[in-house]
């Protein structure tokens, strides 16, 4: 299977355009034959700190901007994971749509979310093409055990994780290597092939009120943690992979690392958490 990942600028506010850039990609995509792409978190309207700037963006899976993504998509051949601000009645969820054909094939809310504007995803779908299955977490999601974890035991062999990354100057080496380590775990206990898809911005961010640079670093990285391929930082860039799904294949205890942690030791991680010392 031939995966890839769009590194681009998302324009806070600029549908029309960001939607734009979304349909060239994809042709783009369909040209190299990729399969399974995606794009960066909030990709659609854009990200921010303002709540009151998202909510202005925002819009539901039956809006007319759904719509038209869809028409506008239609065409494509690849299978895409898009993000957007998505308004549940007066909740907001930073959300990603997997979509293939003019069809939303179903949808992931960050359960990590740390906007307090944004409710948290509580739901892990898997979904699957060509007969690999597949699931998608968003940005600091990859930072815990568990999100990756519920989607490695529903069978997922390749595991989406895009970013919108605009980190504070001072801090961002010691962004740089927690999150290269934390993709590098998940994909190395779940035995997953695992797409960091980020951003990238220009000079300062000037979606957020705080100084902030977006610097981009996408990679895939193998089941043995292994990068296959990165995008160049601080540019928009596009990366795409031939993988073995086979790979990914995990046999130990004879139903997985993942599923034999959970069986053998959740309850004991239950009660640790229940009567902390």
């Amino acid at each position: 299977m031939r995966i890839g990942h769009f590194q681009l600028i998302s324009k806070l506010g600029d549908f029309d355009g960001n939607l734009a850039k979304v349909v060239e990609s994809l042709k783009r995509a369909d040209r190299d034959r990729v399969e399974v792409v995606s794009f960066p978190e909030c990709y659609l309207t854009g990200y921010t700190d303002s709540a009151e700037k998202a909510r202005q963006g925002a819009f539901s899976l039956d809006s007319p901007q759904m719509m038209k993504v869809l028409e506008k998509t239609m065409q494509a051949e690849a299978t895409f994971i898009v993000g957007f601000n998505e308004s549940r009645g007066k909740d907001l969820y930073n959300t990603s749509a997997i979509i293939h054909k003019g069809h939303v094939l179903g949808t992931y809310s960050k359960c990590s979310a740390y906007m307090p504007f944004h409710k948290q995803g509580r739901e892990f779908p898997v979904f699957e093409r060509a007969g690999v299955k597949f699931g998608v977490i968003i940005c600091s999601d990859g930072g815990y055990i568990e999100p990756a974890r519920l989607l490695a035991i529903k069978g997922a062999k390749i595991i989406f994780a895009p970013h919108y990354n605009a980190i504070g100057a001072t801090g961002l080496i010691n962004h740089f290597m927690n999150v290269r380590n934390d993709h590098t775990a998940r994909a190395v206990e779940n035995r997953v092939f695992f797409v960091r898809g980020n951003n990238v911005a220009p000079g300062i961010d000037p979606s957020f009120a705080r100084e902030s640079v977006a610097y981009g670093d996408s990679y895939i990285l193998d089941p043995n943690g292994e990068m296959v391929v990165r995008t160049r930082r601080h540019q928009e860039d596009f990366i795409f992979a031939d993988i073995d799904p086979a790979m990914a294949q995990d046999t130990n205890w004879g139903v997985g690392r993942s599923l034999w942690s959970a069986r053998e030791f959740g309850k004991l991680l239950a009660e640790a958490i229940e009567k902390p010392k």
